[in-house]
């Protein structure tokens, strides 16, 4: 008799429930309280809210991408945040001129060219005013950098803290090659007074539940393609490469491909996130390719449990939703804050919240199973 591998559900009963749970409070109960609660309502949700929770599932989407790079390919990088913005610039581009006449100035060029005085725009603005050359832009962009840094990077067989510096490196160059008002990218003031997406008001109740909505699929999206290849044998070669590259390649592996590819994914999923995000917050400036900001995203994946599915998702809800309270209410010890956090999970919570969970869970079966 033939042996027939046992197939493996691509998540518990309980995960299931719980993607379907999310699917239906984010894609439908949420959107119509948005819509047609009535003012005053104790189940009317404010926009502020729906903003806030569609700008942290574009963290938590960046921080599942981070997770499938570090937490299953052992790839620690500091320029996630590069990627996003890269995607958050390429949709803004066209968020740009879709403001037409209605700018301060009233001119055909946005704001920032006519007060610099251009009189046309720059080459890499061709095209930008067309809605699926700009979603081409948001791929292609953040994935071919990747690609190409990548592609040298791994050849040159850069790994562990070697790489996560060049990767800071390269983004602290961008952040201050994007600050320079004479690339075309608005200089330290960005893109910003975003008016319409595809003739449609971008603060128009209606488009907002619609990007809170698409936040919400993709977010359900990345996580499901996530642990599909997690579960493939890509993703076995993956953590082979994590726990022991020279093995896996002496096993007749080329573990550059493997990590080219994870890699270059990660990018665009970040691009994607990117560019979710611009609309729904209104700005992108170059502050957003602040090397701090990539290390708080290796803070979210770190907290939430990295090499795990959900941990990334929790970390960057966690992380993101004290920020909002400690911006507001103590700002001036959120920093303080963020760090001590990272210090605490480095030291008693090494798997982080998930792994302190599963211990918990364990050792409560124990218990039970003892008395």
């Amino acid at each position: 008799m033939q042996y027939q591998p046992k197939i493996e559900p691509l998540f518990s009963k309980l995960g299931w429930v719980g993607l379907i749970g999310f699917a239906l409070l984010t894609l439908l109960v949420v959107p119509s309280l948005y819509l047609m609660a009535p003012d005053g309502s104790s189940f009317q949700i404010s926009s502020y809210t729906v903003t806030l929770v569609g700008k942290i599932m574009c963290y938590c989407i960046v921080a599942v991408a981070m997770n499938l790079i570090w937490g299953y390919a052992g790839i620690l990088s500091l320029g996630q945040g590069l990627f996003f913005a890269l995607g958050g610039y390429s949709f803004g581009m066209y968020l740009m001129r879709q403001i037409g006449r209605d700018g301060q100035y009233q001119s055909n060029l946005p704001d920032f060219m006519v007060f610099l005085d251009w009189k046309e725009y720059p080459l890499h603005w061709i095209g930008t005013d067309s809605f699926l050359w700009a979603i081409v832009l948001v791929v292609l962009v953040p994935g071919i950098l990747a690609f190409i840094f990548g592609y040298f990077a791994f050849r040159s067989r850069i790994k562990g803290v070697y790489f996560s510096i060049i990767t800071q490196a390269l983004t602290f160059a961008f952040m201050l090659l994007f600050f320079r008002n004479e690339t075309g990218f608005g200089g330290n003031n960005g893109f910003t007074d975003f008016k319409r997406i595809l003739g449609y008001s971008i603060t128009d109740p209606s488009m907002r539940a619609v990007l809170f909505g698409l936040s919400a699929f993709f977010l359900l999206f990345v996580l499901v393609l996530s642990r599909i290849l997690i579960k493939s044998k890509v993703g076995r070669i993956l953590t082979a490469v994590r726990d022991s590259e020279s093995r896996l390649m002496f096993c007749g592996y080329d573990p550059i491909r493997y990590k080219l590819f994870v890699w270059t994914l990660s990018a665009v999923i970040c691009g994607i996130a990117g560019a979710l995000y611009v609309p729904q917050v209104g700005i992108i400036n170059p502050s957003e390719m602040s090397p701090a900001n990539s290390i708080e995203i290796a803070v979210w994946v770190a907290v939430g449990g990295r090499g795990t599915i959900v941990g990334p998702i929790i970390g960057a809800a966690a992380v993101n939703g004290a920020k909002s309270f400690f911006t507001q209410a103590f700002p001036e010890y959120w920093l303080f804050f963020l760090g001590l956090l990272f210090i605490f999970v480095t030291l008693c919570l090494p798997f982080g919240i998930v792994g302190l969970l599963s211990k918990l869970k364990r050792k409560f079966i124990k218990s039970k199973t003892e008395s």
